[in-house]
């Protein structure tokens, strides 16, 4: 199972029991809910989510999460689509405004799994987040209407604008994956 790719996610090398586990459940998940990439599956829907980095790798592009009023990196639902990586990156451009963004790897950078509170519109569910890493290379970044405000946050500064463990990742993660042969940047 470690390892093994999920159709319409890609393949990724969890690093520790933590992401064993977040795996094996997004598996389980999509192997057992077939509406898994669609917003209104009651149980939960799988997520895209992008950590855009700076040129340098040395700062990471976060929003100020509108409807949240947290910063987070950019992302958001697959509304049927089950090609992850794709929702990912198109997620980025709208959120962005940047006007080329890179992939880094080919391979899921992280996965969280979270609960998302009831509202007015939705019951309470699971994000079945998978993240993926991305390189801004054109453009200014500009916030969409889905964000307070877009910051360039340099990533050995991240707990000055959250606490997230689910961003906070980032840091311990990019270090891995810059160290890593196996996954040097494409």
């Amino acid at each position: 199972m470690v390892g093994q790719e999920i159709s319409g996610i890609g393949r990724y090398l969890p690093s520790d029991r933590h992401d064993r586990e977040m795996w094996q459940r997004l598996h389980s998940f999509c192997a057992n809910e077939p509406r898994a990439f669609e917003r209104d599956a009651t149980t939960g829907h799988v997520t895209g989510s992008a950590f855009v980095l700076s040129k340098d790798f040395k700062s990471v592009l976060l929003t100020h999460h509108a409807k949240l009023d947290r910063w987070l990196q950019l992302g958001g639902h697959c509304d049927g689509v089950a090609d992850v990586p794709f929702v990912a990156l198109k997620e980025a451009y709208e959120e962005s405004g940047l006007t080329r963004i890179g992939a880094l790897s080919r391979s899921v950078f992280d996965v969280d799994i979270h609960q998302i509170p009831e509202t007015a519109r939705d019951c309470a569910h699971l994000h079945y987040d998978v993240r993926y890493l991305f390189r801004a290379e054109v453009g200014e970044a500009k916030a969409s209407i889905e964000s307070h405000a877009l910051a360039w946050v340099p990533v050995d500064r991240l707990e000055d604008v959250t606490d997230a463990p689910s961003v906070l990742v980032l840091r311990e993660k990019l270090n891995l994956f810059l160290g890593s042969a196996a996954d040097a940047p494409l």
